[in-house]
């Protein structure tokens, strides 16, 4: 190969040839931030220029390197005019470019590359579907105006999109990566879109991360974040991020913040402004949705329907807008606070399962019974069972028959008027069962009046010639429970002591039905 570079080429471009050989920095900055920076007004000149043509020559086809040394694009502070035709090349060398502008698109769609490392660049669009890297994918702090492809793409070990700023396509899409592949992490921490960021389908190795993104739906496509039947291998960041971490770290990975942030620093939420759907997804380690805000319009929600995780962490500190759907929803751990949930039957819960509460802040029975029937208008008796089973198993007792009890009065108002009527009394006299207490005070009641009454209200005996020993308190007692005999049977009561008698006898046998059927309900939990 050549060891000069083309006949006809510019000074930057010929430097940039030597540079490439010896695996260098091509660094055309001219030392003044404000005409170095890449998304300025400041023009750049042919002295900073180089044409698209030449970075496909030197990746696709580029001259040997210098004995010793690794060929590489490296460029700084260059301007690259004309559109960058990579799209179905296998680029073998190791790019990375810092604070250059594009005036036109990138094309690398169905391309094969080793690592490429775009950083605090200006690209009018990347077309990059079916890409495959065996090392990562940056764009960190660049700003991509129309918009990223990234549809099939496979990413051997990273993506990362760290502070980078997306606007929307012509479909109103700012990121569209259905299908896309990470071997490891994607990190798009403090990501502001303009459009739909689109992750069908997308299988993440490790974590997926978003903490501190701004998204915003465009106009005309409702969707801030699209990313049903996602497989995260660790964990699912919808949180806040620290503001002091990225003031003064210089990394653009996610995981670098820089010092240890001191308590009560201020820090930015995850902001969704159009509908997120997460549904079908499945998190291997957790779904942290924790410090984040949902701006959600009229009719979108927060679609978190099936989704499978060990762990959800739902700590907002404002609740939704909108709805938010669990339904059919599979969780370990439930971590959440009541200020964090919708209000006004904007929560579905329909099938929702969990094995274990964990709030982050108090979360009183009362606060939960009226979280879950705030969940929607019509009685969902499994709802009250799966908390109840829960509260069971941390060995809240108490609270699951709170729980059983409040499912027993919301399913009175669905039943017709005489059930209603009798599910009155059972509830009025021992609460379904779940108030055993009240039987007796009832019972005690009934016989103290019964009593009183029957002091001064001698009977006549059954038979004229048989005169057993007269008791009031026994007779009483014996009408409440008429299937015990105290003795007190050969008295004839008749007129009021009559009604008087029956109606202790009435008493007696509702309050012992109402008991049974408490007895049955805590014996089949048992």
């Amino acid at each position: 190969m050549a060891e000069r570079a083309p006949d006809g080429w510019t000074a930057a471009e010929r430097g940039l040839w030597e540079a490439f050989r010896h695996g260098r920095i091509h660094d055309l900055r001219v030392g003044d931030p404000a005409r170095d920076d890449p998304f300025g007004e400041a023009a750049w000149g042919p002295e900073r220029t180089v044409r698209a043509e030449v970075l496909s020559r030197l990746l696709l086809d580029g001259p040997a390197p210098v004995p010793g040394r690794v060929a590489s694009l490296k460029l700084t502070g260059v301007l690259v005019s004309g559109p960058l035709r990579l799209a179905g090349g296998t680029i073998e060398h190791y790019v990375e470019l810092h604070d250059c502008r594009f005036d036109q698109k990138i094309l690398m769609s169905e391309a094969q590359a080793g690592t490429l490392r775009f950083v605090g660049c200006l690209i009018p669009r990347l077309e990059a579907s079916r890409l495959v890297t065996s090392g990562d994918l940056h764009l960190a702090r660049c700003r991509v105006p129309q918009g990223v492809r990234l549809t099939d793409a496979r990413i051997g070990t990273d993506l990362l999109l760290n502070q980078a700023v997306l606007g929307g396509d012509r479909f109103g899409r700012a990121l569209s990566a259905d299908g896309l592949a990470v071997s490891q992490d994607f990190e798009a921490e403090r990501l502001e879109s303009r459009g739909e960021v689109s992750l069908r389908t997308a299988r993440i190795g490790g974590r997926l991360s978003l903490r501190g993104a701004q998204l915003h739906a465009a106009p005309d496509n409702s969707s801030a974040l699209n990313a049903p039947r996602v497989t995260v291998g660790h964990t699912l960041y919808l949180s806040s991020s620290d503001d002091s971490g990225w003031s003064d770290s210089q990394s653009y990975y996610g995981s670098g913040y820089g010092r240890a942030t001191p308590p009560g620093t201020s820090s930015t939420p995850f902001r969704a402004f159009g509908r997120v759907r997460l549904s079908d997804s499945r998190f291997e380690n957790a779904c942290l949705i924790s410090g984040a805000e949902f701006h959600l319009g009229d009719g979108d929600e927060l679609a978190l329907r099936r989704i499978q995780t060990p762990e959800l962490r739902f700590t907002c500190h404002t609740p939704p807008t909108g709805a938010v759907s669990l339904s059919r929803a599979r969780i370990g751990n439930l971590v959440d606070y009541p200020q964090a949930w919708p209000q006004g039957k904007h929560l579905g819960l329909t099938g929702f399962t969990y094995e274990c509460l964990r709030p982050a802040a108090p979360f009183g029975i009362r606060q939960r019974i009226a979280w879950l029937e705030s969940a929607s208008v019509e009685f969902q008796p499994e709802a009250y069972e799966q908390l109840a089973a829960a509260l069971r198993r941390d060995g809240a007792d108490d609270d699951a028959r709170e729980v059983l009890y409040a499912k027993q009065r919301r399913r009175r108002q669905t039943l017709p008027l005489p059930a209603r009527v009798w599910g009155r009394i059972q509830d009025v006299t021992v609460g379904y069962g779940f108030r055993p207490g009240r039987a007796a005070l009832w019972l005690l009641l009934a016989w103290a009046l019964g009593s009183l009454y029957f002091a001064t209200h001698e009977l006549q005996p059954l038979k004229a010639d048989e005169r057993p020993h007269w008791n009031p308190v026994l007779y009483a007692l014996g009408q409440l429970l008429p299937v015990v005999d105290l003795g007190q049977a050969g008295w004839n009561p008749g007129g009021a002591a009559q009604w008087v008698s029956s109606g202790l006898v009435i008493i007696g046998w509702v309050l012992a039905t109402t008991v049974a059927a408490g007895a049955s309900r805590m014996l089949q939990r048992g």
